[in-house]
């Protein structure tokens, strides 16, 4: 009974201390990608490449979601909103719903999870062939070459799809208020303002950068250190995105609080 305890409080330590040194590794990461950013020469064409593959494998994934998305808030802000009695604040509601939590969370999401699993795939079928070994001998270093391009590619393409999302999403929360539950346009439209403000596009587009470079460099950690051959690497993209995605409710729920502190509620 005594050694039974024992195996398990040493395989929590394991865990435990395994994590830690996952964590700090991923901030190594984070810190060199940070630094490798502004040494010369940058990779353009690595950038445009990968910015264009990310755009493309989520844009139209990402606008099917943002359909559904604002219809469901639409239908779920104005069924309460009209028990409340205050059915001229359903446009406000879905709006700042949204833009603050929708967008960003919507797009991180897929980017996580369709572009980071190829970033995670490619990187790692390369560290198996060892070619991120032979750039090393080579002189060239792995993560001014193929991680920033990939990182930053990321973070732009997930702030302009935050954009794209918050259009489709209003205007499929436009579409469902005014057709399905029978709301007013002119009233839909005309209470944007009532709660929504501008810094609140502000703080979307500043969740999507950071969401972006968390599902960059948890990305390119994970497809740098596979384990096991190609067994490792289909390891390495499935922990990946389970990763960013606690990664991203974290960071979001952080940002969130922060803000909610700093920039007070329209007319409050």
């Amino acid at each position: 009974m005594t050694s039974a305890t024992t195996r398990g409080v040493d395989r929590v330590a394991k865990a435990g201390t395994g994590a830690l040194a996952q964590t700090g590794n991923i901030v190594q990461l984070f810190v060199d990608v940070a630094r490798q950013t502004f040494v010369r020469p940058f990779q353009w064409r690595e950038f445009i490449q990968q910015a264009w593959f990310i755009a493309s494998v989520t844009i139209l994934p990402t606008a099917l979601v943002a359909i559904p998305f604002g219809a469901i808030v639409s239908l779920q802000t104005g069924s309460l909103i009209r028990q409340l009695g205050a059915e001229s604040f359903t446009g406000a509601a879905s709006v700042l719903v949204v833009i603050q939590q929708g967008a960003p969370l919507v797009t991180s999401l897929l980017v996580a999870g369709a572009a980071g699993s190829a970033v995670t795939a490619d990187l790692g079928s390369r560290t198996i062939r060892e070619e991120i070994d032979a750039m090393k001998v080579l002189g060239i270093n792995p993560i001014q070459r193929l991680v920033v391009p990939r990182v930053l590619a990321m973070i732009l393409v997930a702030t302009l799809l935050c954009g794209l999302v918050s259009v489709v999403g209003i205007a499929g929360g436009y579409f469902f208020n005014v057709i399905v539950q029978d709301g007013t346009p002119g009233a839909y439209l005309a209470s944007f303002s009532a709660l929504a403000q501008l810094p609140d596009i502000y703080v979307a587009e500043v969740k999507a950068a950071v969401f972006g470079v968390i599902a960059g460099v948890v990305a390119a950690y994970k497809g740098l250190n596979p384990k096991g051959g190609p067994k490792g690497v289909g390891d390495a993209v499935n922990q990946g995105v389970v990763i960013t995605f606690l990664l991203l409710f974290f960071a979001n729920l952080i940002i969130t609080a922060v803000y909610l502190q700093i920039v007070p509620a329209k007319g409050s």
